[in-house]
Parts: structure tokens; sequence; C-alpha cells
């Protein structure tokens, strides 16, 4: 009854519309209805508690740092050197944009942030170079998820607190399959540019790509950064993050000197937006998972995987399903968040490497991300390519296939996430 009260109230509040993060605080107030428990000053204190947490102070710094890059033009460097390097190939703008999405997103950790820069600087260059204006939005958008999966991922940071896996093992833990998702879109979109009947670029010269490298060399430092001070073990995520906006702050006003003190405002201004709507969510789910504890839900679902719990392989299939139904639904950071104290404990019982289930758990609601009928990156690449949601839809398709396609591989081979881990922390 429990569980079905914490369903029922819950889809309500998200089908009439409110808020996710009042969702979770009206389903939470039901939850304690039921219980017959309403204290209005442990709703309180655990709406505190829930964003009094160090290891969350690295989002408001790494969200700064992904819009100060995209002001101070190390963004657009960032993409300038895979243009010189690949742009001048049959669907070059594609393979662009690929390289791109992979660069940004281990730099900001936004898939939402990093689809819109991608796509407001390629999307009408590619449009205007005759590409399918659909296969290129969906290019565009597919890239941009690769975003929570590379290190620095805000998703990650979320999942380990939520979870008290170790961030930085996370971070590191999603290179390799983050690399492996890029590989596999080039290949799809080399199918795809085969046959389109589009212009090329002209081949930059040797002096064009050295130049555009020394130029974009400042901005491709900052990810050699964060992930040798992890592997060398310098610093916290929290810190990199730290390290991250002071880093991206420098080299946009004393390098490139592209930002001013009135562009800095917007910035952190807009950095400040972002950060309260993601604390507020994370603060308002530690009320209702602090509250499904007390009403036993994570047992329950427990008791209802157990029979699977000796067969690892059909176990995770089971609930990387259910991820995926609910990540459809649901935007990343509170699917994250609800199921996050559900699934960990019949993890834990089964001896799932908690790491391997926390990277797998984020590509799962990172392909949410661009699938319908929300699909939040979806919804940024229609806006910035001024497509319809429908037109969107479509584009994305052929890449939606890979990504299950990739879903499922690292569900046959763990060893492509595990086995990498290890070699980077020997």
């Amino acid at each position: 009854m429990t569980l079905i009260i914490f369903i029922t109230v819950l889809l309500a509040c998200i089908v009439i519309g409110l808020p996710v993060a009042f969702s979770l605080l009206v389903t939470g107030l039901a939850l304690m209805v039921h219980l017959d428990f309403v204290d209005s000053q442990v709703l309180a204190q655990n709406l505190i508690n829930g964003a009094n947490n160090f290891s969350l102070l690295a989002i408001p710094f790494f969200v700064l740092a992904g819009e100060i890059m995209n002001e101070g033009g190390l963004s657009k460097r960032i993409i300038d050197l895979p243009m010189k390097l690949v742009g001048h190939y049959k669907g070059g703008l594609g393979f662009v944009a690929i390289l791109a999405a992979m660069i940004m997103a281990s730099l900001s950790g936004s898939a939402v942030a990093d689809t819109a820069a991608v796509g407001a600087m390629l999307f009408p260059m590619m449009k205007k170079a005759g590409y399918a204006q659909e296969r290129s939005a969906g290019l565009i958008a597919s890239g941009g998820i690769i975003a929570p999966i590379i290190p620095p991922s805000i998703p990650f940071i979320i999942f380990g607190v939520a979870s008290g896996v170790s961030i930085s093992k996370l971070f590191l833990a999603g290179i390799a399959p983050g690399v492996l998702i890029g590989i596999m879109l080039c290949g799809i979109w080399y199918l795809i540019a085969k046959r389109m009947n589009s212009q090329s670029m002209q081949k930059a010269s040797a002096k064009e790509i050295l130049s555009s490298f020394r130029s974009s060399f400042w901005a491709l430092l900052l990810p050699v950064i964060i992930i040798g001070g992890f592997r060398l073990g310098i610093f916290t995520p929290t810190e990199a993050g730290a390290v991250a906006a002071f880093y991206a702050l420098f080299v946009s006003v004393c390098v490139y000197r592209e930002m001013s003190f009135a562009s800095l405002y917007r910035v952190i201004l807009a950095s400040g937006k972002t950060t309260a709507v993601v604390l507020f969510l994370v603060a308002s789910a530690q009320v209702s998972a602090w509250l499904m504890t007390i009403a036993e839900l994570p047992d329950m679902v427990t008791e209802l995987l157990y029979p699977f719990i000796d067969n690892q392989l059909l176990l995770m299939s089971i609930i990387m399903l259910i991820v995926l139904v609910v990540g459809m639904v649901m935007d990343l950071t509170p699917t994250v968040l609800i199921l996050c104290p559900v699934l960990m404990p019949i993890v834990y019982e089964a001896g799932i490497d908690p790491v391997y289930f926390g990277v797998m758990f984020i590509i799962n609601c990172s392909i949410g991300l661009i699938t319908p009928p929300v699909g939040s990156v979806l919804n940024v690449i229609a806006g910035v390519s001024k497509l319809s949601f429908d037109r969107a839809v479509i584009g994305v398709y052929p890449y939606i296939i890979g990504l299950f396609t990739m879903l499922v591989i690292f569900l046959l081979f763990p060893g492509l996430i595990t086995v990498p881990l290890h070699w980077i922390l020997a």
C-alpha cells in the first residue's frame, strides 16, 4: 500500500504540472499522513539536511565553470579545433559536433548546456551546408548526452551523494564508456553521411590547424588538469569544481580577454539560478528518501527483486528496464534521487560493483534525455534548431538505437567499464 501511495501521488503531482521538487515534497507529506507521522519540523529539517552536503558544492562550481566557458570564448575555440581537423571530410561537420560534444563534456558536465552551446554554433552551419536538419539536430542532441558520462559529471555528483559511492571513482569510470559512445555515434553518422548530398568544408592547412590548436590550448588544458588531479589525488571533486571555475575565469579574462565584469555578473546570476533549481530538487528528494526509508520501501523493492539476486545479469537487466521506463517520463536528476535510495540496497546485496552500477544507471538516465515524451535535451535542440519536437524525435531515432545497443553491450560485458577504471587507478 505504501508503494502504491508513493507512486500514485508522485505521478499525479507531475501530471497536473507541479514542479518535480514540489511533487517530491507533496509525496513526502502524503507518506507522512499514511504513516500517521505528520511533523512540519521533521519535514523542514530533512529539507535543510538534503542540501547540507559538502560534496554538493561541486555543482555550483562546475555550473559556473560551464557558464564562464560559454561566455569567455573557450567553447567556440574548442569547436574550432575539430572543425579544422575533420571538417573537410564528407559529413565533416557531424564529426565536428561529436568531437566538440566529447570535449565540452569534459569541461561542464551538463547535457543541456553542452547541447545548447554546440547546437547554437554548429546547427546553422550544418543547415547551410545542406545537411538533413532532423539528422543534424538528432546527432547534436545525442552527442550532448555524453556530458553526464564523461567527467566532470553533475549527475555523477548527485548519484554519489545519494548512494555514498565514491564520486572520484564514478568520474574516472565514466571516461571509457563516454569515449566508446562517441565512437559509436561517429560510426552511425558515417553511414548516414554517405547517403547525404552535402557540401564539404575546405581542408585546413597545417598552419591553420596549428593556429587553432594554439588558440584552444588553454581550453583543452582544463580536462587534463581535472582528470589528472583526480588520478593523482591532488583534489576532491568539490575542489576540482573550484579549480575549474577559477581556471575558466582566468583564461576568459586574462588570456582570451573576452569576458567583462558586466558579463561576469550575468554569468554568476545564470549559474546561481541553475544551481538553486538543482539543489532545491536534491533537498526535496531527501525528504521523500528519508520517508521511504521509514516506510521500508527499499525493503519492499528488495523483496520483489530478491528471486533474481543470484543472477547478476538478469537482475541488472530488470533494474535497467525499470530505470529506462522511468527515465522516459522523468528528467535525469529526479530519476537518480528517487530510484537510488530504493535500488542501492539490492545492488549491494547482490554483490554488484556499485561504481559499475552507477555508470550504467547514469548512461540509462542520459538516454532518457533524448527519448519522448519528455526528453529535456530534445526540447533544447528543438528550440535551438527551430524544429518542431516531432521532427527532433525523428532525427534522433537512429542514434537512440545505437545508444540502446551500447547499453546492452555494457550490460553483457561489464569489463568495458570496470577494467579501464582499474587501469587508471593502478
